[in-house]
């Protein structure tokens, strides 16, 4: 008796007016939206925004809120902890997430003379600390080398190698960007993070810097050993595509390498002005995440 009864009352629930089924978990997006600071970069580099800015500008002119830094911004600050501390406030002021710092001009990380290799490695570790301090994920470094190709790559391999060792107590990952030279062949660039064969070295896909190498198949090379994407774009067309690169093909490549993490715009272009770039290029691939989700 007490069964039935139980049985009716549910059935009387179920059909009473104005009682709904709690809504389904909205599905999270395929992938996220963050905005590297070298799609400023004329901006900084003329003081029409600074740096500790960024953050900001991000947030409230690009309704963004991740961000990627570049360190040639703040390049003697590295070891500032009062601009760090001030950096890294005004971006939690803005509920922006600090992803990770590019470095350049700290040395050749696969660098022939061993002494100058070792320097350059060591030369990175202010950077690893400072990101380690925003709570970032990764540093991005460069792994240019002279030398055959085997050489290079057994060059590069032993800086990342030593460099992502330095890193790993902190909880950070070493990333090299395609980024000219032998790095922008996915076949090479993959060799080398095969041979340095630690966790916390990969690599950032960058959808431009290709020169005699099929950009899909790079990153499709790449993608494996991706813990960031870069989404560069030069120029548009009348429907707002990106002409240099297919981004409906290369964002399929992406995700079907089952990355879901955040695709960082890098406008590079000269036909737009920066803010009108990154505004183009975000519109772009909200398009494309909607047609794919």
């Amino acid at each position: 008796m007490f069964l039935k009864q139980t049985a009716v009352l549910s059935a009387g629930l179920s059909l009473t007016p104005g009682l709904t089924a709690a809504p389904a978990a909205a599905k999270p997006p395929p992938f996220k939206i963050s905005l590297a600071e070298w799609s400023l970069h004329k901006a900084l580099f003329e003081k029409k925004l600074d740096h500790l800015d960024f953050p900001k500008a991000a947030r409230q002119d690009y309704g963004i809120e991740a961000i990627e830094l570049v360190n040639q911004f703040f390049k003697d600050k590295a070891k500032n902890k009062a601009y760090l501390a001030d950096f890294k406030q005004r971006a939690e002021g803005e509920g922006v997430k600090i992803l990770l710092i590019m470095c350049d001009d700290e040395g050749h990380l696969g660098d022939a003379d061993e002494t100058k290799r070792l320097q350059a490695v060591e030369n990175h570790y202010q950077w690893a600390e400072a990101a380690k301090f925003f709570g970032c994920h990764s540093i991005r470094v460069n792994a240019y080398s002279t030398g055959t190709p085997d050489e290079q790559r057994d060059r590069a391999a032993d800086g990342l190698r030593r460099l992502a060792e330095f890193g790993e107590p902190l909880g950070l990952n070493v990333i090299v960007e395609n980024h000219g030279g032998n790095s922008s062949r996915g076949d090479w660039l993959t060799s080398v993070i095969k041979q340095v064969n630690r966790p916390n070295c990969g690599i950032l896909p960058d959808f431009g810097n290709f020169q005699d190498y099929d950009r899909y198949q790079a990153v499709a090379e790449m993608m494996p050993f991706a813990k960031a994407v870069s989404a560069k774009t030069n120029d548009f067309d009348a429907q707002g595509n990106c002409v240099e690169t297919d981004y409906h093909r290369m964002l399929k490549i992406v995700l079907a390498a089952g990355y879901h993490g955040y695709l960082g715009i890098e406008y590079e272009g000269e036909k737009l002005s920066e803010p009108e770039g990154i505004r183009a290029t975000k519109k772009l691939l909200e398009k494309v995440r909607a047609e794919l989700a």
